[in-house]
């Protein structure tokens, strides 16, 4: 990957980037994997960006897929692992040194891939009509979600900042 593809193309976009790959990682060990093959995905594929939608539109897509692909087959060989020996439980993420961030992480955490996918978008102020393209349903139906997630959310967040 050339210094200047990723100065220019990569590096602006690193805090969208950053933000996926925490909220589907549980260590920074995790997170820097997720990242590094983030960026690896971005420059393998800069060719099929056509200019349909926006380049950080594009860069959600990417980001989101691939965590996702990631996630699934850590999940699976974490299922594979789990039939002979009983998990640890995950690292607690030190990505924040606010508090209720941390918190904020963990209960978007225990949301379903999709859900978290969009309260993210969400959070990063992307209109309902953005995250739909990078989802790839209706911008109503982005509505009712995250109407949905934020009350998901609240009851998970419930009592955690008493």
């Amino acid at each position: 990957m050339s210094n200047d593809f990723y100065t220019y193309s990569i590096l602006p976009y690193a805090p969208i980037i950053i933000k996926i790959c925490r909220a589907y990682t549980d260590s920074q060990e995790d997170y820097e994997d997720y990242y590094q093959e983030v960026c690896l995905q971005i420059w393998k594929s800069r060719a099929n960006f056509k200019g349909n939608s926006k380049w950080s539109t594009w860069i959600y897509r990417i980001s989101l897929n691939v965590c996702l692909t990631l996630l699934k087959k850590k999940n699976k060989s974490q299922h594979l692992a789990s039939e002979e020996k009983i998990a640890a439980e995950p690292e607690e993420p030190h990505y924040f040194s606010d508090r209720s961030l941390v918190v904020l992480y963990e209960a978007i955490k225990k949301l379903s891939e999709v859900d978290r996918a969009i309260i993210l978008l969400y959070l990063e102020e992307k209109s309902y009509q953005e995250i739909s393209e990078i989802i790839g349903t209706s911008p109503n139906n982005i509505g009712v979600r995250i109407t949905r997630i934020k009350k998901r959310l609240k009851k998970l967040l419930d009592g955690k900042f008493d």
